[in-house]
């Protein structure tokens, strides 16, 4: 079928990826920046055998849930997907597209899915961002590997942006060799302190130190610095310099933890809190594994609870914070693969509870299939997708598990990223 050059589509609902799913006959046309009972005029920008891409060269009828998006470089940027209709509406579509995704692939879901949401603006405590060829901080564009230059992120601490513009001038200004490829920021809770890693294609005519200085009389809270030379082919990204701490002090649940350069924590800092209680929940007992570990969150809310804790990370930007965030605790810090651990012999104690987090890809056939040999009697499964949740989440009850909850907890606004805490617990 060859689609005509432009279209009027009504706006079915929202999928994931933050498109809209529309028809033009029998076809399935997604349509971003659009919003369910919406009629559209479109333009087919990409068209496959099963589906077609469009943009919205016009809304003709226009949803009362449509609203005038916060950040002025919404739809060029591909950061956020949501941000022109109402954050009510946003947890309403997420949670539509988490009970369509699960029951899809064969997981019961109660009629109302619980929600953690909080402040949905300024809440990302790290970003990375890339330079055009002006030298000027964006993010990649929506449909593109092009640098969208941002003047500001109203999803992101404020110091984030403010010392991403502090870097891109210094950098043009101080140091005219240093021609910045990428940036990562990560800031603490409060702002107080901020850690940084600078890309750069060449590190030679570069006097990094005193660039550190200059950037910290600009951006107080900056309290470490790396320099990274881009990698080519086979060979990694390799850090050249140092300036300062190379980790801070994140204050969360209760807790101060040590998170290193480069170590993985959660994103959200108003709901870092929520989301530990919520995982911990009512457990307690004497022996709980977090798997995926991280820098401990989990892990160390969990020592107060339990006997003792087993906290297994293999990323090397993490498990030396892993050791001492679990300093002084029932916790034991295990540095191995989630799978390489769960194949071990533990010596027939088994755990009473098990926190699982895993990337994208999910826990996968393998790692499945040992937990549900190992059979802990409580699992808690954090999830960053829901459709290799759905897949792992499908063999575990079909092994015995039980869902006791599922909360969408909404620690991306206005993207349409989906974090999913499931409690389940054997029959």
């Amino acid at each position: 079928m060859k689609e005509p050059s432009s279209q009027l589509v009504e706006i079915a609902k929202p999928v994931y990826g933050g498109g809209f799913l529309s028809h033009i006959e029998s076809k399935a046309v997604f349509v971003p920046l659009t919003l369910p009972g919406e009629q559209a005029r479109i333009r087919i920008v990409e068209s496959k055998r099963g589906y077609a891409t469009a943009e919205a060269e016009e809304i003709v009828v226009v949803s009362a849930k449509r609203v005038q998006p916060v950040c002025p470089h919404f739809g060029a940027c591909g950061g956020c997907n949501y941000q022109h209709t109402t954050y009510e509406n946003q947890l309403e579509l997420k949670q539509a597209i988490l009970r369509e995704t699960l029951a899809r692939g064969g997981v019961e879901v109660a009629e109302e899915i619980a929600v953690l949401a909080g402040e949905p603006w300024g809440y990302r405590n790290r970003i990375r961002v890339a330079f055009d060829g002006a030298g000027n901080p964006g993010y990649r564009g929506r449909r593109s590997h092009q640098v969208a230059p941002i003047s500001e992120c109203p999803i992101a601490a404020p110091v984030l942006v403010e010392a991403a513009k502090a870097v891109a001038e210094l950098a043009r200004q101080f140091t005219p060799a240093l021609h910045p490829t990428e940036l990562a920021l990560f800031c603490d809770a409060a702002e107080s302190s901020l850690l940084a890693t600078v890309s750069t294609a060449s590190a030679r005519e570069i006097r990094f130190a005193e660039f550190a200085q200059v950037l910290r009389q600009r951006i107080p809270a900056l309290h470490g610095l790396e320099l990274n030379i881009d990698g080519h082919g086979k060979q990694p990204p390799r850090t050249v310099a140092r300036w300062g701490a190379t980790s801070l002090i994140y204050r969360a649940a209760g807790f101060d933890y040590r998170v290193d350069h480069g170590a993985f924590f959660q994103v959200n800092r108003w709901l870092v809190d929520g989301l530990v209680e919520l995982v911990a929940a009512e457990h307690r007992g004497a022996l709980a594994w977090d798997l995926f570990a991280g820098v401990g969150l989990f892990a160390r809310r969990l020592t107060a609870s339990f006997d003792r804790v087993v906290a297994v990370e293999s990323a090397p930007a993490a498990t030396q914070a892993l050791a001492a965030n679990l300093k002084g605790t029932h916790g034991v810090p295990v540095r191995a693969s989630t799978l390489d651990f769960l194949c071990r012999d533990h010596g027939g104690q088994g755990p009473e509870l098990i926190v699982v987090d895993p990337p994208r890809t999910g826990l996968g056939a393998e790692t499945t299939a040992l937990l549900v040999e190992i059979a802990a009697p409580s699992l808690g499964y954090v999830s960053c997708d829901p459709a290799t949740l759905a897949r792992d989440l499908r063999v575990l009850i079909g092994a015995g598990y039980q869902v006791q909850s599922i909360t969408l907890a909404d620690l991306f606004p206005q993207t349409f990223h989906i974090e999913t805490v499931v409690q389940l617990r054997r029959s």
